[in-house]
């Protein structure tokens, strides 16, 4: 019987392990995947289509200035990210340049910021790269695309915190029909220059349009008589405390100059009190109230979007040399911009970078060379726009680039700078006066 019962058991067995052996089907799914296939493939198709559609939605938010062929590039660009990430929704919120300033530090500083936003780099990123509320994006991009210029502009300690898509430079533009018509030559030196405001005057024509309540607008004018009394120095000895100063004799004459055209009456009446963002000061040149401007090139975003039949119209020079000055024509104030940057504190920083490298993409500088004017901050761009070929050659062959102050100081410091430049303008502060403020708060600011 025990033998009996040992056999019966072990039938019973070989008749279980029989049953849990792999059917037909199976063993055909073994044989697909040794043949190269995925095991149960249909299964994982399957698996992979629900992991497609439980995948995460994600909101990102994009602050930035742009407007115009520029707005409408990057604007291009967040719907070819969307389209390679479909889970992904970005919510654009394009500002004005001045109040932008100040709600991008409000939010930094509540701790609420978009995950992705756009700056100058400079001392202005500077400020929130060393409060530790921008990502190092070095090891995220592929820097070689980059103009090496225009990329060292969100470079702080050999850390990469912004992409850049274009470089710009701040000529003065000029109707040239009104100076043919009066006969006027573009200018060499400065006293040529105001031989041109006094035939403008004399035709009631104001010389510059220029509308100074956001302030860096007349920044400009006092940048280039700098640069041209105290040469390509002046600036960099100040701000990194190696030589003159702010209050340096060249900076108290350029503010001499600066008066001097506002006592010509070289720029509009209420000139401080003209708002730059809603075009007043655009509209003198396409009303031809005012023969010249000192802007960077992206006006022709601007008239191109305004006042399109105006453009044939338009042309520029470099700001002329002053005698017995050290600086030379061929030195230009420009800058970088956009920068794109991502958050610190994203939630989604890793889609916010892909964000980011879509932006600040060939493609999209190439549509802002194309239709903006912009000079690329990326390698491989081709100008096919004649006014766009001229500025990049301009700004190639300037021997120097002065950039813009309010963006390369720090932003206390920016601010006097400001404030007293436009008081200069007011005639409610002597060069003296102003100059001294400016130097005053560089050592508060800038001295060890």
């Amino acid at each position: 019987m025990k033998k009996n019962l040992l056999w019966l058991m072990l039938v019973v067995l070989v008749l279980v392990m029989a049953a849990c052996g792999p059917s037909d089907d199976q063993t055909g799914s073994d044989t697909d995947a040794e043949g190269g296939e995925e095991t149960n493939g249909a299964d994982s198709e399957g698996s992979e289509e629900e992991a497609g559609t439980d995948e995460e939605e994600i909101t990102l938010t994009l602050w930035h200035i742009e407007t115009g062929p520029s707005g409408e590039a990057i604007d291009a660009a967040v719907e070819r990210f969307e389209e390679k990430n479909p889970n992904v929704t970005v919510e654009v919120s394009q500002q004005e340049n001045d109040p932008y300033k100040s709600q991008l530090s409000v939010a930094m500083g509540g701790g609420n910021p978009p995950d992705v936003f756009s700056s100058w780099g400079g001392g202005w990123l500077e400020q929130f790269v060393r409060s530790d509320q921008v990502r190092d994006i070095s090891n995220d991009i592929d820097q070689d695309i980059y103009v090496e210029a225009a990329l060292s502009a969100a470079t702080f300690d050999d850390k990469v915190y912004g992409a850049p898509i274009g470089m710009a430079v701040v000529p003065v533009f000029y109707n040239k029909d009104m100076f043919e018509e009066y006969g006027i030559e573009e200018p060499e030196t400065f006293e040529d220059l105001k031989g041109i405001i006094e035939t403008l005057k004399s035709n009631d024509i104001t010389p510059f349009a220029l509308a100074n309540q956001s302030k860096w607008t007349g920044s400009f004018y006092l940048m280039y008589l700098a640069e041209r009394m105290g040469g390509t120095d002046l600036f960099s000895e100040a701000f990194s405390r190696s030589g003159r100063g702010f209050d340096d004799e060249a900076y108290v004459e350029a503010g001499h100059k600066l008066q001097e055209l506002v006592e010509m009456e070289a720029f509009p009446e209420g000139v401080n009190g003209m708002n730059y963002d809603t075009g007043q000061s655009r509209q003198m040149l396409y009303t031809e109230s005012a023969g010249m401007m000192i802007m960077g090139n992206w006006l022709v975003n601007n008239v191109r979007d305004e006042m399109p039949e105006f453009e044939e119209k338009l042309d520029f020079f470099l700001f002329p040399s002053i005698d017995g000055g050290e600086g030379e024509k061929t030195h230009v104030v420009g800058g970088v911009a956009p920068v794109f940057s991502v958050s610190e504190s994203s939630e989604h920083s890793e889609a916010a970078v892909e964000l980011v490298k879509e932006l600040a993409s060939l493609e999209t500088s190439q549509a802002m060379a194309d239709n903006a004017g912009d000079i690329a901050a990326v390698k491989g761009v081709e100008y096919n726009d004649p006014y766009t070929q001229r500025v990049s050659e301009l700004l190639e062959e300037a021997e120097f680039m002065q950039t813009y102050y309010d963006q390369t100081l720090p932003p206390e410091l920016a601010q006097v700078h400001l404030d007293t430049t436009q008081a200069l303008i007011g005639l409610s502060i002597t060069p003296e006066e102003a100059m001294a403020q400016v130097e005053e708060k560089a050592k508060e600011l800038l001295d060890e």
